[in-house]
């Protein structure tokens, strides 16, 4: 078998792998048990996924080509050039499908008395207010880019959404024109309410409604106004200057990615053509771009904040967070994790604890030193003005942050920015690899001696994403496990070193390694008669080398479980290969974001919580942490919630050789396990 026809029965193409996991997205905006409003907030989610793709994914793999490479080796049996054919008809089809879903929507949302407008059915009283509202919030914000064949078209905004303008002019002659939609102005304009009846219009067809305000210079005979959207490739470029600062760099580069390379062109299918000729020709748009007839509008990811209009009933039931039994906000949680080990399961326990914890050691005048490393940061974020407060306050305070955050690096860049003002000790990351780890240590004095206080986490510690990103955050005092902690942040320091640590798996010092071996030991098992068992949670799996151990020990008669939201390259329930491997991805309310690897049986198991997806990147190319848990309560509250998740059959996909998505379906009592999770943990509190 050639190596081509290895990976092509193998493994599933990465990229096309990402595609099936947002078509799993699109099927949350179809499914008629999520409340309309949600439903519309999928469709902004796909959106918005699909942008990220092309800006990182579908980049890469232009970049290969452009490079003159195949990349069969690296795209999992398949030529570049190819795949980036096969990956613009999917995105067709699944953008077409998509138009279908907003259609159906706004029709059952026309049910409920709420109407979707356009320029073309606007009353007088509507017409009134919009004139108004286009005088005083849209125009003055609003930028207008008239086009003639002798200036250089500027360059378009990364996924910014612009109307093309096309005037035919008294003398016959054609004049065109860019109209940029300002981003500092909510996409949907609500109208007066009229009786029961609430209507919306998208500033869109507010902006068509208003052409003739913004061109009355013009003599026209006619002008209409097409909506286009380009995305750019996302690779930071970095200059060598070496007078410039690391943080001076990167901002440059976050700048500099809004002239990226072109990557994706989308347009409404029925612009003119000649307005789209000459835009493609201004453009130098080629044919490694994907380039995709769409529908009216684009830019559907702005549907993520589509106004609720108080319709509390067309949302989903706001769940409460959860207190962690033993830990209070009117008492010192350093007192409670010395006697005691605590697990946090955001979304369903509040990461307020989080916070409190940080609080109280900025305070705390026995605490010394405060090591964090942060990947990414709230807009508006508790934890940076605490760890801000503890330097104020003379503590030493370390904090790695990681610039390369994708999407993320402006807003990580002024949090560094305020934390060095105010004296904290800023490292970032090491040469070559992100540091993706979630962790903090604590050192206060207690007794003349120093202790260990800290917490490690599946999540970033985000106070806007642990309200919908499920994580696991674990309290410990465990000086066994802190100081390998504080070793890591001594890597950091010194990354020339390798240091050994007795609890912690990391990346990229061991990973692979010690997971081999972890693996290795449910083979054993095995072959002595006895039953080997594996069962992990991630966000997602491409590493070949990692699959390759899984079809192993599949092969072994080991049997796995897997739990997979997003990207799994692994092929299961093939015969002779992986017939021993089940894999289910849920997709729901919440984001599943957690990293669970859990071996053996419940009553002898080795539990890890960890920051690392079984991804190259993640096992050779980032600075990751998996934390055993040895407390027995902790380590079954994980297998019971896991075992909740596995036996969901509500929002359950199964992710099999048809590669369909298909729903989990079976006679069992019905699990949505999002819900069954929030109900554990209030039982557990009740009893």
């Amino acid at each position: 078998m050639t190596k081509a026809e290895k990976h092509n029965n193998s493994y599933i193409n990465r990229e096309i792998s990402w595609l099936q996991f947002n078509a799993r997205v699109l099927q949350e905006a179809t499914d008629e048990t999520v409340p309309l409003i949600e439903r519309l907030r999928f469709l902004g989610i796909f959106s918005n996924n699909l942008d990220e793709f092309f800006k990182v994914r579908y980049a890469t793999v232009k970049r290969i080509v452009e490079a003159g490479k195949g990349g069969k080796n690296e795209l999992g049996g398949i030529k570049a050039k190819e795949l980036l054919e096969i990956i613009t008809q999917i995105v067709i089809k699944q953008q077409s499908e998509s138009l279908g879903i907003l259609d159906t929507i706004k029709s059952k949302l026309e049910n409920e008395n709420i109407y979707i407008i356009d320029e073309t059915q606007i009353d007088n009283a509507q017409h009134n207010f919009i004139k108004k509202y286009f005088v005083q919030n849209v125009s003055p914000a609003l930028v207008t880019i008239i086009l003639n064949d002798l200036v250089q078209l500027p360059n378009l905004k990364d996924s910014g959404a612009y109307l093309a303008v096309r005037m035919l002019m008294a003398n016959g002659h054609k004049q065109f024109a860019l109209l940029e939609i300002p981003k500092s102005i909510n996409r949907f304009v609500v109208l007066p309410k009229q009786g029961d009846k609430r209507y919306i219009i998208l500033i869109d067809d507010l902006l068509r409604h208003c052409l003739g305000d913004i061109f009355n210079i013009f003599d026209y005979k006619s002008i209409s106004a097409h909506m286009i959207k380009i995305s750019r490739d996302a690779e930071l470029d970095f200059e060598s200057d070496l007078s410039k600062s690391f943080i001076e760099k990167i901002s440059d580069s976050v700048k500099h990615r809004q002239i990226g390379e072109p990557v994706r062109f989308v347009y409404d299918k029925t612009i003119d053509d000649d307005t789209l000729e000459y835009l493609m020709t201004k453009m130098e748009i080629d044919d490694t771009d994907s380039i995709i007839p769409g529908g009216r509008y684009h830019n559907r990811r702005d549907y993520m904040s589509f106004p609720s209009l108080g319709r509390t009933d067309l949302l989903y039931d706001k769940i409460e967070p959860l207190p962690i039994e033993g830990l209070s906000f009117e008492s010192s949680i350093f007192e409670a994790i010395a006697t005691k080990e605590y697990l946090l399961y955001a979304p369903y326990h509040t990461f307020s604890y989080v916070v409190k914890f940080l609080r109280e050691a900025a305070l705390d005048p026995q605490v010394k030193t405060i090591k964090i490393t942060i990947y990414r940061l709230a807009e508006i974020s508790h934890v940076a003005s605490s760890l801000i407060n503890a330097a104020i306050n003379g503590k030493t305070v370390t904090v790695s942050i990681e610039l390369q955050a994708r999407f993320d690096e402006e807003a990580n860049i002024n949090y560094a920015q305020q934390m060095e003002d105010e004296g904290v000790n800023l490292i970032f990351g090491v040469q070559g690899l992100k540091v993706h780890s979630k962790m903090c240590v604590i050192e206060r004095e207690e007794k003349n001696k120093i202790k260990r206080y800290g917490f490690i986490s599946t999540g970033n510690f985000n106070e806007s994403t642990a309200k919908i990103y499920t994580d696991h955050t674990f309290f410990t005092s465990d000086q066994s496990i802190l100081k390998d902690v504080n070793k890591i942040f001594n890597f950091f320091d010194a990354n020339y070193k390798i240091f050994r640590y007795k609890h912690l798996i990391t990346s990229p010092h061991n990973t692979q390694k010690a997971v081999f071996k972890l693996i290795d030991a449910e083979i054993e098992k095995v072959k002595k008669g006895e039953t080997g068992r594996i069962r992990l949670k991630m966000n997602s799996i491409s590493s070949y080398v990692m699959i390759d151990k899984l079809y192993q020990a599949s092969r072994a008669g080991v049997k796995i479980q897997m739990i997979v939201r997003g990207i799994c390259c692994l092929i299961p329930g093939v015969k002779g290969m992986s017939d021993n491997i089940e894999i289910i991805s849920v997709v729901d309310k919440f984001l599943e974001h957690s990293r669970l690897y859990i071996f053996g049986e419940d009553h002898n198991s080795k539990v890890y919580i960890s920051s690392a997806d079984w991804m190259t990147r993640n096992i050779d190319n980032r600075v990751e942490v998996s934390c055993p848990i040895y407390n027995d309560a902790i380590k079954q509250e994980i297998i019971d919630t896991y075992k909740i998740c596995w036996n969901d059959n509500v929002k359950a996909r199964l992710l099999n050789t048809a590669k369909e998505n298909e729903y989990r379906i079976n006679d069992k009592p019905k699990v949505r396990s999002q819900i069954a999770i929030y109900d554990y943990y209030l039982n557990k509190l009740q009893k």
